[in-house]
């Protein structure tokens, strides 16, 4: 890190060490859980300014702003992830222009994306985001459903499947976060054992990152103690 007295450069620093304590405590390995900075209405200077200090994933949820701040950041080596719900009319867009795609939760958009995917890029990389908590409301397979749903993904040769995704129940009195990440854990584990060749469990975010690390997350998503409280 360079200066800290810049508040992103602080949050940054903080965030960091919440990252590594987690990874010491729960003992994991050195490096093994990555860090998507989720840029959602964020503007771009506020990218580039975490961007000089080596952070360069960054996770979009929303595919036009996405394009925008990708066309004014192009001078900069970045990885870019897409992490919203997908529409069919916005796969041809993702797959040409992200590295990542977070919220692969049905075959159709699994196809459309492969068969999307331009010929001189490298496979798409892809996570299955499963409703871990059964939510009618929120996208994603249901957990019965992913080993199905994965053995699909691997046979389309515009993406590689990397691993899974969930955005759990928020905590309260009657459901704690840490019981839906020791689930995804074992369906994890259990395609694995498959022979599924997975490395990524993309969950945890920025209020707890460090039960999603105790569960084996790979790769946490935070925005706001990263960027700071989002403009109204």
């Amino acid at each position: 890190m360079t200066d800290n007295s810049h508040p992103l450069q602080q949050r940054l620093n903080t965030v960091i060490g919440r990252i590594d304590a987690a990874i010491a405590r729960f003992s994991r390995e050195p490096d093994s859980v990555t860090l998507l900075a989720v840029s959602k209405t964020r503007s771009a200077d506020e990218l580039r300014t975490i961007a000089a200090e080596g952070i360069t994933r960054f996770g979009e949820n929303y595919l036009q702003e996405a394009l925008d701040k990708m066309a004014e950041l192009a001078d900069l080596s970045l990885e870019w992830h897409f992490i919203g719900p997908i529409q069919s009319n916005k796969t041809r867009s993702i797959a040409e222009h992200f590295n990542w795609v977070h919220s692969v939760d049905r075959w159709k958009i699994a196809r459309r994306l492969s068969d999307q995917r331009p010929d001189g890029l490298p496979p798409l990389n892809v996570c299955l985001q499963v409703n871990i908590d059964r939510e009618p409301q929120k996208a994603g397979v249901a957990p019965e459903q992913a080993a199905e749903l994965a053995r699909q993904c691997v046979e389309l040769s515009g993406i590689r499947l990397r691993g899974l995704m969930c955005i759990p129940l928020p905590p309260s009195e009657d459901h704690d976060p840490a019981s839906s990440y020791e689930r995804m854990l074992t369906l994890f584990t259990e395609l694995k054992s498959a022979g599924l060749n997975l490395d990524t469990l993309s969950m945890g975010m920025s209020a707890d990152l460090e039960s999603a690390i105790m569960h084996g997350s790979t790769m946490v998503r935070v925005g706001t103690d990263l960027f700071g409280p989002r403009p109204e």
